[in-house]
Parts: structure tokens; C-alpha cells; sequence
């Protein structure tokens, strides 16, 4: 989170005045009064703590915009993937949206929506998601749709699914994620929302099908998401 100019200017202040405080306290003459007693000793060790706690904050300052700024440059690098250039003109990552997803089943309470415009007018949206019940945990995943509800492209950002069976989700390891470009509610049946094993349209993996069944779910359930707050996103 960056910092906002109250909190840097607070920060600023508390720096001035613990400099100035170790300037009267290190004087010589304070020094040598406070010596033979008990209280230097533990006026000693608060100082150092009190240095330490000022660098500390400074360090964290200085470090948390440059961290920031690597996080918005993977979100950027992951929307470029779900939504084509040639969409949008503006920035995605200032233009954005927040709607409330608790219903969904897709890892947040409320989900925010990147919103992509060409010459002014909505194109698409994109946001992450979750399948909080993959085969060993809770898949990450970012999608794109364009305003008429076909899915531009799906990527997973994160996962710890077994290496060999259920990496395949990966775009990396297979082609998979991108059978779901051109889908929508409209063109594929709620119950063809689905592996092939239950009866659906996607490929199951061999040996592992619970990780492709809960990816397929998640992204249908995304795209209800849309769906719900369509005409807010897209005419906001």
C-alpha cells in the first residue's frame, strides 16, 4: 500500500523530533551527568532501540514504492495476457471498478474490476478470481470478457496443484486455459460448463480431474459475476 502524504509527513516529524532528542541527550554535558547513574544504562539501550526503530521506518519508506510499483507491473503484464491491446486506450490499473461477489464462491467478499476502454467507451473488464477448492488448495486465476460477455482469455496466476497432473492449467504446460476463449453464458449450456467426465465440454487431465472440474466451475461462476453487474460495468 503506498503511502499517503498525511503519513509520510507524520513520519517526517517523528523523524526531526528523535533526532532532535538524541542531540540534547548525547550532549557532553548531559552525558557526564547521567554516567555514574543507573538510568544511562537503560537510556543506552532505549536510544539504540529508538535509532533502530527510526531506520526501520525510514527503510520501509523508501521500499514500499519500489515493491509497489513490481505488483503493479505483474498486474499489468496479467491483464495484458486476458485482454488484447487493440481494446483499450487507458489505464486499467487507474480505471476500475468494485462490486460485491460474496455469493459467487470465488475467494472475496468483493471482487475489483479493471475496466478497459477504447476512445472513451467500455470494451471489456477484467478481474481475478478464485477456486478456493482445488485438489490442494486455492487457484488464482485473472479473466478477461469483453462487453458482451465472451470471455477474451484466462490465465492462472497461482496454484499448488501436483506438477505433472494438475500444472496443466498453466499456460505454460498446456493449451488448456485457452479452450475458454470465445465462451460465454449465452453460447455453452449451464450443465456443459463442465469436464467431459460429468458430462461437459472441457478436457479432464489424466490422473487428475478434480483441478480442471473446480477450474471450469470458478470461471462459470466468474462469468456470473459478470453477468449480475453487467450494465453497471459496462455503462458506468
Amino acid at each position: 500500500m503506498k503511502l499517503d502524504p498525511a503519513t509520510i509527513e507524520r513520519l517526517k516529524q517523528k523523524i526531526a523530533a528523535s533526532r532532535e532528542f538524541l542531540k540534547n541527550w548525547l550532549e557532553p554535558s548531559n552525558l557526564a551527568q547521567l554516567r555514574p547513574k543507573l538510568e544511562f544504562q537503560t537510556g543506552v539501550l532505549a536510544g539504540f532501540a529508538l535509532i533502530a526503530s527510526v531506520l526501520l521506518g525510514v527503510t520501509n519508506c523508501s521500499t514500499e514504492g519500489t515493491i509497489q510499483r513490481r505488483l503493479d507491473e505483474d498486474l499489468k503484464k496479467s491483464l495484458e495476457e486476458v485482454v488484447p491491446a487493440a481494446l483499450y486506450d487507458n489505464d486499467m490499473l487507474q480505471d476500475t471498478l468494485t462490486i460485491p461477489s460474496a455469493e459467487y464462491n470465488i475467494g472475496a467478499k468483493e471482487t475489483t474490476v479493471y475496466i478497459a476502454k477504447k476512445s472513451g467507451q467500455v470494451s471489456a473488464v477484467c478481474f481475478k478470481f478464485t477456486a478456493p477448492d482445488g485438489y490442494s488448495g486455492a487457484i488464482n486465476m485473472i479473466m478477461g470478457i469483453d462487453r458482451n460477455a465472451n470471455i477474451l482469455g484466462v490465465r492462472v496466476l497461482s496454484h499448488k496443484e501436483t506438477p505433472g497432473l494438475g500444472d496443466k492449467i498453466e499456460v505454460a504446460k498446456s493449451d488448456w486455459i485457452l479452450n475458454f476463449v470465445g465462451r460465454s453464458l449465452d453460447n455453452l449450456a449451464p450443465a456443459k460448463w463442465a469436464v467431459k467426465k460429468d458430462g461437459g465440454e472441457f478436457d479432464q487431465f489424466a490422473g487428475a480431474t478434480i483441478t480442471p472440474r473446480k477450474s471450469v466451475q470458478a470461471i462459470y461462476r466468474g462469468l456470473q459475476l459478470f453477468k449480475a453487474h453487467q450494465e453497471q460495468l459496462v455503462n458506468p
